[in-house]
């Protein structure tokens, strides 16, 4: 490996206040970037997904200048005075923009240094011009003739053509000219927007190629190559490929508006031109270029960013994607299908005994099949679901259309607010709608972010309800690397809730008492409290206590105190946060008995689960729910038990344990605020928590994973394992 490369440890510390109590939410955000761009310095993982990981490092940094940093300097501009509110945000704004400089300086250097060359040895090349042979280079130009002169409008700068509006995250150039234009003008600056029906990644004929192995090149590249042949007459002194990153939250005045869709409808289009808060220019780009372009933009120099390579480096994941070269990839994976439903009818397997499914491990289809079966079902009479990101295209969207023109009696709750979903939101619930579906758009200024489905079905005893209920979305192509919990299940209580939730939804009338869901943004934040104040209430009557909860992010700072009470008063507690911690943890006297970790790997974590000891009880919940503000007070979300006790133990033997015990993906979080990678020690055994469970329930597993499993009295006691940490 590259010797300036240490995927082991982050070298570039973030700068945190040691003595706050809790961390910056900004800061630790980009520590989880950092966290995801080892996997692309890490050796062991296979070529083309440490390109793909670098990737989805450019992918999430993108996210947080368009709503992070947007959010921060709206903020800002509402809330300046002499309160030093204002200084506050300067102050981080100004740290997260440094961080910021530095991994992004560190990704290009990678790619560069070393992803690129590492691929250019096995076969694959992203061709510059000056690497192009002469038949690559004339292939190039009959490209751009046919098919990207045309379609390239470069606009020359004046009063009577003034700066172009440049659509967020576009690719664009900016280009300086000397001479005179055609009507005698010195006209010396033009703007070109790169087509967006274009590929940005463009394979050239491999018989062009001197070696064998598949050459790409870039269509900034194409572009930049044959700038002087769109400029007659005039010469090209200078040009940059730029990119502006611009605020992408959508706002509606949602107590004004009548009809939600219809607002987000017309709001939709002006996301692309909202504030700009990023400017990536080439590396080469001469500052006076730069300079025009960030007052034209109205952007702080602190957020200008030159680049050392392609400044929408996300596209490269089409390389990743469409090369065929399985040996850079990792290994193909098959998730299992339950056996229990392979023969039987689904609606009499649940009417016997609960469902877990642990999605990517275990095939996201039963859900699909329960949707489908219902909508087919002359016994079903009635279904109810919530849908926040459904994607673009879904059987299951398309089960529920079927079943409202079979004339079932069809409600779907459908939020239009999923961030970078509303337009796909909006499609579904139109064609729902058409279709006799009851479609309503959830709480206003509450996102719905609760996962439930619930299907009415007439049996000779009278009508029964089933239910689905998962932490993560009805999306079956996120559902293939992202991982979730679901479980299906016929229990009374359960799906007794379940209604009541659906209910309030709809009528928008305040919730009867339920009997085992935890809703926010009513209770969820109490009960949570409630759990760990009653695990700190034991550990004071010198009774062992322990905190196990897994999530994306745990920035809520109610909750948090309420953790650090429980530290003081004995409690252990270990947290599994992938992604923003605020909690500060291993301080003397306010969280020495708190442990966080986060996995970073093959699959996005996503899976929320929080277990309680409560003296053997073992309350296991699972839920759509991060421990945020957002998510407890601000948004619609269900925590729900798991009752079985083989289901809870299977929670804790998937969802828990390996995540423990992982020392090859898992990162610990100092008392300092930085992450430190877990190595196993010395004569230790490598553990992967996401390899075991691939090992444990993907298809080539044997036995049924819902079997009852021989524990002690205490289902996570630690076994005394080579992988625990002393």
């Amino acid at each position: 490996m590259d010797k300036k490369v240490q995927p082991e440890s982050l070298p570039v510390p973030l700068s945190l206040d040691a003595g706050a109590p809790f961390l910056n939410r900004e800061l630790s955000l980009l520590e989880f970037n950092r966290r995801v761009l080892a996997q692309a310095e890490d050796e062991r993982v296979p070529l083309l997904e440490r390109l793909r990981f670098l990737c989805i490092v450019s992918s999430n940094l993108d996210e947080f200048f368009e709503v992070r940093v947007a959010s921060l300097l709206a903020t800002q501009q509402l809330e300046g005075g002499p309160d030093g509110v204002a200084d506050n945000l300067d102050v981080t704004l100004g740290r997260a923009s440094d961080e910021c400089r530095r991994l992004i300086a560190r990704q290009y250097a990678l790619l560069n240094d070393t992803i690129l060359p590492r691929m250019a040895e096995q076969g694959i090349r992203l061709l510059r011009r000056s690497d192009r042979n002469a038949a690559q280079r004339a292939w190039v130009k009959q490209y751009f003739d046919r098919e990207v002169r045309p379609l390239l409008t470069p606009v020359g700068l004046d009063p009577a053509h003034p700066f172009p509006r440049v659509i967020n995250k576009s690719l664009n150039f900016i280009v300086e000219l000397s001479g005179k234009d055609a009507f005698g003008r010195g006209t010396g600056i033009a703007i070109m927007k790169a087509p967006r029906v274009l590929p940005r990644v463009i394979r050239l004929p491999d018989e062009l190629s001197d070696t064998p192995g598949a050459s790409y090149c870039l269509l900034s590249s194409v572009i930049q190559a044959h700038l002087p042949d769109l400029f007659t007459g005039r010469e090209v002194v200078a040009c940059s490929q730029f990119r502006v990153t611009r605020n992408s939250d959508l706002w509606v005045d949602e107590e004004e508006v009548k009809n939600l869709r219809q607002a987000l409808q017309s709001e939709l289009h002006s996301r692309q031109y909202g504030f700009a808060v990023r400017l990536e220019v080439g590396r080469n780009c001469p500052a006076h270029l730069s300079d025009f372009l960030l007052e034209q933009f109205c952007i702080d120099r602190t957020r200008l960013f030159q680049v050392d390579g392609p400044v929408n480096m996300s596209r490269l994941q089409e390389i990743a994607n469409n090369d065929g070269r399985p040996d850079l990839k990792f290994p193909p994976f098959a998730s299992s299908y339950p056996v229990r439903l392979a023969s039987h009818d689904i609606f009499a397997s649940l009417g016997r005994q609960d469902l877990l499914l642990h999605h990517p491990f275990q095939s996201f289809q039963p859900v699909i099949d329960f949707i489908q079966a219902a909508a087919s079902d002359p016994a079903v009479v009635a279904i109810k679901q919530t849908i926040y990101r459904a994607g673009m295209h879904s059987d299951l969207m398309e089960a529920l259309i079927g079943a409202a023109r079979r004339g079932k009696e069809v409600t779907v709750i459908v939020e239009l607010m999923a961030r970078f979903d509303e337009e796909a939101n909006i499609n579904w619930a139109e064609r729902l709608e058409h279709a006799g579906a009851q479609v309503v758009y959830g709480v206003v200024g509450l996102k719905t972010h609760a996962k439930m489905a619930l299907v009415l079905r007439r049996e000779p005893a009278g009508l029964r309800r089933y239910a689905h209920l998962g932490t993560g979305n009805y999306n079956p192509t996120t559902a293939r690397f992202y991982t979730d919990f679901g479980l299906l299940t016929a229990d009374a209580n359960l799906t007794a809730d379940v209604n009541e939730v659906f209910i309030h939804l709809t009528s928008l009338t305040r919730p009867k008492a339920l009997a085992s869901i935890w809703l926010a943004p009513f209770s969820l934040q109490k009960d949570i409290v409630r759990a760990i104040r009653n695990e700190a209430g034991i550990a004071r009557e010198g009774k062992p206590a322990r905190i196990i909860a897994k999530m994306n992010s745990l920035t809520d700072e109610t909750v948090i105190r309420a953790l650090y009470d429980a530290s003081n008063d004995g409690v252990r507690i270990e947290l599994i946060v992938r992604g923003a911690c605020a909690l500060r943890p291993g301080v003397k006297g306010l969280s020495e008995n708190i442990k966080v970790r986060s996995i970073v790997g093959r699959f996005l974590e996503h899976t929320r689960v929080y277990y309680f000891r409560n003296n053997l009880k073992h309350d296991v919940y699972l839920s759509s729910a991060d421990w945020m503000n957002r998510n407890l007070l601000r948004r619609v979300e269900v925590a729900f038990p798991v009752q079985s006790p083989a289901l809870k133990k299977r929670v804790l033997r998937e969802g828990l344990h390996p995540y423990l015990k992982d020392n090859v993906a898992a990162w610990e979080l100092g008392s300092d605020g930085h992450y430190r990678r877990r190595k196993p020690r010395a004569g230790q055994a490598p553990c992967s928590a996401q390899q075991v469970l691939m090992d444990m329930l993907g298809a080539a597993a044997p036995g049924e994973p819902d079997k009852e499993t021989k524990h002690g009295t205490d289902p996570v006691a630690p076994r005394r394992s080579r992988t625990r940490r002393t």
